[in-house]
């Protein structure tokens, strides 16, 4: 069933209204973008520490992205993804410069998704 409460962090995704590769999807009760395949950001307007911006990427790649963005650290829960969170005074500067790495295809953002696992029941009837 899908969640009726509306994410107020998705105005960060807009900036990627117009690539042809983008999809939006739900995800741990929030909103992950898409560029190319690759899981990249995930906006959580939740409670802390999911309320702020996800960057999915490496452990290796961490050092380079927060040398470049100082307002990123690893994520509390999800330390492989990087994170900004909401109430940071950097918050939308990091956002735009997130947005700006994601659209430039920068090889430090975005993770292959891992495929969903299938359920062993079949649902073909039994004959």
């Amino acid at each position: 069933m899908p969640s009726s409460i509306r994410n107020s962090l998705v105005w960060i995704f807009d900036a990627f209204e117009r690539d042809a590769t983008y999809i939006r999807k739900r995800m741990f009760g929030s909103d992950a973008a898409y560029i190319d395949g690759l899981l990249c950001l995930i906006a959580a307007d939740r409670d802390k520490p999911w309320n702020g911006l996800l960057v999915c990427t490496s452990h290796e790649r961490h050092a380079a992205l927060i040398e470049e963005v100082p307002a990123l650290r690893p994520h509390p829960v999800l330390g492989k993804w990087l994170y900004v969170p909401q109430d940071d005074p950097a918050f939308e500067t990091t956002v735009e410069t997130m947005t700006a790495l994601v659209l430039a295809r920068d090889p430090r953002v975005g993770v292959e998704p891992k495929p969903r696992k299938r359920s062993g029941k079949s649902t073909l009837p039994k004959t």
